[in-house]
């Protein structure tokens, strides 16, 4: 009989149904720190499937699917439902206004971007100097924040006000064997934890964790970590894909190298080759039974898989392993093109491919997996 065979339950899949959800989470505007209205979507689908759902002083949604059986494990599966985007920080009236980055973004992708303010989302736009007017010598340069303002009309700006946060107004899309939307990092994950709270393997305490704040310093799974006490962690998200063509990616080589063409060696996920188990980031070395145990999982049961190369960046486990006396933690991502953009890329067959594999390793974890696992 074969691994799959045994499993307690059927590997839950991606559908319409997934993909409509997805769509819907993505379309939602939760800036860092302005997380309600992805909140109000998941506790709406988490609702009867778990045993037990709060909303703690953060604003996280700590959800428990309490298992069968004795000795149980604590496990707890993250997915942040924050994304990047500013926050408007001054009114200067017509419908004008500064602002600041919340997150990761560099004013290359702001310039000239269509955004949507508010809970009302209201329509605005990031405006900057136009071409026309500016010296040839500064056509290439990069503006600074102080440069820009998010104009929203003076009809609409009744309907901003200081402290609103602004995401991309990009709106979700299929492509082919591709979706594309903004906040994909990590609305993805979220998706993915939803399933996993629909379809809790008996065998454990799933302890889901959908966490605020991540994109500004992984706040939000820090506080969950603390109260949910987990014996192990699993962590959804959505990586940055080093996998354009060679000629665009790198910056050191001369124009007849690019012209060329040369092998790209620094790739450190790619799209179409499933999801990217970490090994080390720039905020954890992952527990290495952990990394073998989702390895041996995938390969035992087909599933294709990568190791996300080492490198910058990090996730929510950054936080969550150092709590307490120490919580074994590994992060498993969507690899994605063009995060912290407008618009990023990912393809379906990598996340049906996530859900099945954290699913698998959730259902085949036994109580004694720590002790036995050297």
């Amino acid at each position: 009989m074969s691994d799959k065979e045994r499993l307690p339950f059927r590997t839950p899949g991606i559908g319409d149904e997934q993909i409509a959800l997805l769509e819907r989470l993505c379309n939602a505007c939760a800036v860092s720190g302005d997380e309600a209205e992805v909140r109000a979507i998941v506790g709406e689908h988490i609702q009867g499937y778990a045993s037990d759902v709060q909303v703690d002083a953060m604003g996280n949604v700590l959800a428990l699917c309490q298992g069968q059986g004795e000795q149980r494990l604590r496990v707890m599966v993250a997915a942040h439902m924050d994304e990047v985007g500013v926050m408007l920080t001054a009114d200067e009236g017509g419908g004008f206004f500064r602002f600041e980055t919340v997150g990761g973004l560099g004013s290359s992708q702001l310039a000239g971007k269509a955004m949507w303010v508010g809970r009302q989302h209201a329509p605005g736009v990031i405006g900057v100097k136009p071409v026309h007017f500016s010296e040839d010598k500064d056509r290439q340069k990069y503006f600074s924040i102080e440069e820009f303002r998010l104009d929203v009309g003076p009809r609409n700006a009744a309907q901003a006000r200081i402290g609103d946060r602004a995401s991309f107004s990009t709106v979700f899309r299929r492509l082919g064997d591709s979706l594309c939307a903004k906040a994909l990092d990590d609305r993805l994950g979220v998706a993915t934890l939803i399933e996993l709270v629909k379809n809790a393997p008996p065998n454990i305490d799933l302890l889901a964790a959908f966490t605020v704040q991540e994109e500004i310093g992984l706040r939000g799974a820090s506080v969950a970590a603390y109260r949910l006490k987990p014996d192990l962690a699993f962590v959804l998200d959505c990586t940055p894909a080093r996998d354009l063509p060679a000629w665009q990616r790198d910056s050191e080589a001369d124009s007849h190298s690019r012209d060329q063409g040369f092998e790209n060696v620094r790739y450190n996920t790619r799209l179409g080759a499933g999801p990217a188990i970490y090994v080390v980031d720039a905020a954890t070395i992952s527990d290495s039974r952990l990394v073998r145990y989702l390895m041996e999982t995938a390969d035992a049961l087909g599933i294709p898989y990568q190791i996300r190369q080492p490198g910058g960046g990090g996730t929510d486990a950054g936080a969550i392993h150092g709590q307490r006396s120490g919580i074994p933690s590994v992060s498993v991502s969507v690899p994605g093109r063009y995060i912290h953009s407008p618009a990023t890329i990912v393809r379906l067959e990598d996340w049906k491919n996530e859900l099945a594999l954290v699913y698998a390793a959730l259902a085949r974890l036994r109580p004694d997996f720590l002790e036995a696992a050297d």
